[in-house]
């Protein structure tokens, strides 16, 4: 496992403004303005390391796979155990990302995968990684060796949405401890990724959940992605889990 400090982000702070800039007679500041203006060319920047990533995962033939989720989902065990399930078939790498330590990435290269950290501490702990800090971190990586790469991103179900890392597709996964209202509060999360899986189902019989509910916000985020209960400590639910990841790897090869 290998941590990388990165180096300080564009304005991270001020590309949220962009989202939420409200006025009562639709004219902006020349603060606000700017503050827009900056959080589009944080965003265009990025989106040009991601088309350069993208295309530099399609010369090497690399599925990458974005996993985002807030914090204590059980986004690392569900990695740590879908690594073990698929490394007899697929060569695997993973990219961490987190504000500090290298805990999860310590975990994930257990089972012998490679994994690089990202920490986001240095410049006050970033919310979400950045195809560039992914570019960075793809030079401790052969990709002529791989088939799968998984970014973990960073804790958040805001942030991680907003950036392209380049990857084929993007998978988010919400616990059946969270509310049922998740999709409706985090609507851009729901509406960029392409499968949602809902974890810890184990718990139901101690919860007061409605998964039928929270299916059908989904659904109003993003009608007809596939959604997959699964439990990362039962393993219900994981072979139509990795089913649907090593058809996705095949599909790209």
């Amino acid at each position: 496992m290998l941590p990388i400090n990165t180096q300080k982000k564009q304005f991270h702070h001020i590309h949220g403004d962009n989202h939420h800039i409200h006025d009562e007679n639709d004219t902006l500041s020349a603060s606000k303005k700017r503050h827009i203006s900056i959080g589009k060319k944080v965003l265009d920047a990025n989106q040009t390391n991601a088309n350069m990533n993208r295309q530099l995962f399609a010369d090497k033939g690399v599925y990458v796979l974005n996993v985002m989720s807030s914090p204590g989902s059980g986004k690392t065990t569900t990695l740590e155990k879908t690594l073990a399930m698929i490394k007899e078939d697929l060569q695997c790498a993973v990219i961490v990302g987190d504000i500090c330590t290298t805990n999860d990435a310590d975990r994930l290269s257990g089972s012998g995968t490679p994994a690089i950290q990202i920490n986001t501490d240095a410049f006050g702990g970033d919310c979400h990684l950045t195809a560039h800090e992914v570019n960075h971190a793809l030079k401790n990586l052969n990709l002529d060796t791989l088939d799968l790469l998984i970014i973990e991103n960073v804790g958040n179900l805001v942030c991680p949405a907003e950036f392209d890392m380049g990857e084929d597709a993007r998978a988010v996964i919400l616990s059946v401890t969270e509310g049922e209202d998740k999709p409706l509060k985090y609507p851009l999360m729901f509406r960029e990724s392409h499968i949602a899986l809902l974890n810890k189902i184990d718990l139901l019989p101690y919860l007061d959940y409605d998964i039928a509910l929270v299916k059908d916000n989904i659904a109003q985020m993003h009608p007809n992605m596939p959604v997959i209960e699964i439990s990362a400590k039962s393993l219900d639910g994981f072979d139509a889990w990795i089913t649907w990841l090593k058809n996705q790897v095949l599909s790209k090869k």
